[in-house]
């Protein structure tokens, strides 16, 4: 899908990633697609990995429901100055691969330094490093606002 897909996963980075690529949407004129990612859990037994689908049925619900909310909020703030297209998506997967997998012909990717999991100390998480080292198209990694701080100490 062209255009610019963005990830997110309700964490205060994906938040900012979000208004970054709906205010550069609007700016390009282009469709934002937005994608939320219930991830599957891995196991491992034995020498194989075993991957699990999230248990509750309605978690792709809740995560698309959460998302609309997001993006809302975001259009909301921005009024006019909105994307002319936004899509919103939820998938289950592991999020670098469902993000890679929507961005095929995309334009731009946008993901946040660190999502929801992940470790504090990391500069990048490791969705946002695996996106940056296997996309075809261009990578916008935003930082929230403690990054600067945690960056400069």
């Amino acid at each position: 899908m062209p255009g610019i897909v963005v990830g997110i996963d309700g964490s205060a980075h994906s938040r900012h990633a979000l208004e970054w690529a709906m205010s550069e949407a609007a700016l390009r004129g282009t469709p934002l697609t937005v994608l939320t990612v219930a991830q599957i859990t891995t196991a491992y037994w034995g020498p194989a990995a075993v991957w699990y689908p999230p248990l509750d049925e309605d978690v792709t619900e809740q995560a698309l429901k959460a998302a609309h909310e997001e993006v809302g909020a975001v259009l909301d703030r921005l009024g006019a100055d909105s994307p002319r297209s936004v899509s919103v998506k939820a998938v289950v997967g592991l999020p670098a691969e469902e993000i890679l997998r929507a961005a095929e012909d995309a334009d731009m990717i946008v993901v946040g330094s660190r999502g929801a999991g992940g470790f504090r100390k990391l500069l990048m998480g490791s969705v946002s490093l695996q996106v940056t080292h296997h996309a075809h198209c261009p990578v916008v990694v935003i930082p929230a606002a403690d990054d600067a701080a945690f960056i400069s100490r």
